[in-house]
């Protein structure tokens, strides 16, 4: 089974590090489902059982984003809230996101050293993303971490971009 990569940005066009990592995903189609966010709902009305049966035909579940504010897209947050619902993805009978493997891939604009106790924002991107691996875990899935690219917004060359998707394909391999 394919690993389902939910994408969430919200103007895909001008991104540079995500809108290159999907061209690139898209490449091995045997092996991921890109779903396009912001293309599928244009006016944020999720088609829930839509969603939830396309997590169910996937063994893996990638959500990749850039950092909004130190949090995801508000699109990505509302398919979370609809989508992983009582008696589907926890609570009594809601099992369809247990043992599954998740992980995040995320840009963040500002460099790594700036996410640490010492930065300007006092808190890791590790700890910043808490919230989701709870989510993950009050779900019963098996959260297998998060693949980075910082400094997207200031410093992410054609070179730097090209760099990082030998580890991004090999990261979503691995999920």
């Amino acid at each position: 089974m394919k690993t389902l990569i939910i994408l969430a940005h919200p103007d895909l066009e001008k991104s540079k590090v995500n809108k290159r990592w999907i061209e690139e995903a898209e490449k091995y189609l045997d092996k991921f489902t890109v779903h396009k966010l912001y293309e599928a709902y244009p006016n944020e009305i999720i088609d829930i059982k839509n969603e939830q049966e396309l997590i169910e035909k996937h063994k893996g579940l990638i959500l990749q984003f850039p950092i909004y504010w130190f949090n995801c897209p508000s699109l990505l947050k509302k398919w979370l809230d609809e989508v992983f619902t009582d008696g589907w993805a926890y609570g009594k009978g809601g099992d369809k996101l247990s043992a599954r493997n998740i992980a995040l891939t995320v840009t963040a604009g500002i460099d790594e050293k700036n996410y640490s106790k010492n930065g300007k924002y006092k808190y890791s991107l590790k700890e910043i993303l808490i919230p989701f691996e709870i989510t993950f875990d009050y779900c019963s899935a098996n959260y297998k971490g998060f693949y980075a690219f910082y400094s997207a917004e200031f410093e992410a060359t054609k070179e730097r971009i090209e760099n990082s998707l030998k580890e991004y394909i090999d990261f979503i391999k691995s999920i």
